[in-house]
């Protein structure tokens, strides 16, 4: 299963990720590689001491030592057996956390900020489930949310990630997720993953950030032990107010709506200002927080912006 395989089936209402040229999955293959391609076993450690590659310390025999262990030339010139202690290997594990919330489903360009995250989502893990690293998986906001326990296998976790995409299907995915309901919240989708994932993994949260931020306490707790990206996805739409006269906005989390008479420039301005601050207020946060923030445009083409931005971040090879 591959990138391309996303355009099959597609319709007008859901146009999907759109174009994926190969030279720019191999750009963002490259720009991400010290993150999580490149931290194949035996370049990444682990956080005791062990079996491994690398040494860390030799020291004196003690015994139940493994004598396979002893190194000859310390124990040679100090005349006292010494044994060599390695950084054991392990492999990188990757959480994404994916938005399945109603406003998610809001597009008004080339597609949807659902469509530009299943795009981020299959993207990531095609990378993210390379040469032994693992990926683990938790939506959250739709009316049947998953979480997938972090492993390995390309194939199969690309065929779930491609589940994702029909955000409130009621279909059971398989392959060991467990459907949640009612649905589940961002902050208690981080909470899972503070709980769940080992120290030192990368942990991609995709989402629009939309609502309330009950979030920022779990993913603080997150960013303290894992390396985050925030991916945040936008619509052009939602930052300025057409002159199209009278309007019913409707809220797509609660619901809730209200009728608005767009000819006033002054409620335009007004409603311009206020989605700045938001956006602005909410980028505060998560730098507060010492998390990665990468902004994604449902118009245009996101895979470009994504890897020119995460090699903005540092994250590059």
């Amino acid at each position: 299963m591959t990138l391309a395989s996303l355009a099959r089936g597609r319709s007008k209402a859901k146009p999907g990720p759109g174009p994926t040229p190969q030279a720019l999955l191999r750009a963002l293959d490259v720009t991400v590689g010290r993150r999580i391609r490149g931290l194949v076993p035996g370049e990444y450690r682990a956080h005791d001491l062990g079996g491994g590659t690398e040494l860390a310390q030799v020291r004196p025999y003690q015994p139940g030592d493994d004598v396979r262990r002893i190194d000859w030339n310390v124990t040679a010139r100090t005349t006292v057996p010494h044994v060599r202690i390695h950084v054991p290997e392990r492999a990188l594990t990757t959480w994404l956390v994916l938005d399945c919330s109603a406003s998610m489903t809001f597009g008004t360009t080339d597609r949807r900020k659902a469509d530009v995250a299943e795009g981020v989502a299959v993207a990531m893990g095609h990378i993210a489930t390379q040469r032994g690293n693992r990926l683990g998986i938790v939506t959250f906001g739709g009316r049947s949310d998953r979480r997938l326990p972090a492993r390995g296998g390309r194939d199969g976790l690309l065929a779930v990630l491609l589940t994702s995409r029909n955000e409130g299907d009621e279909d059971d995915a398989g392959g060991g997720d467990v459907p949640i309901r009612p649905a589940a919240s961002l902050e208690s989708a981080l909470q899972f993953v503070a709980a769940a994932a080992t120290r030192g993994g990368l942990v991609a949260v995709v989402s629009d950030f939309r609502g309330s931020r009950d979030w920022r306490r779990p993913l603080a707790a997150v960013a303290a032990r894992h390396h985050v990206l925030a991916i945040e996805i936008r619509d052009p739409r939602e930052d300025l107010l057409p002159d199209v006269g009278d309007l019913t906005l409707i809220d797509a989390e609660s619901g809730r709506q209200v009728r608005v008479d767009t000819s006033s420039r002054r409620l335009r301005e007004r409603f311009a200002e206020a989605a700045a601050a938001d956006r602005a207020s909410l980028t505060a946060d998560l730098r507060r927080l010492g998390v990665g923030h990468v902004v994604l445009s449902t118009s245009g083409s996101w895979l470009r912006s994504l890897a020119a931005q995460l090699r903005v971040l540092g994250i590059a090879s």
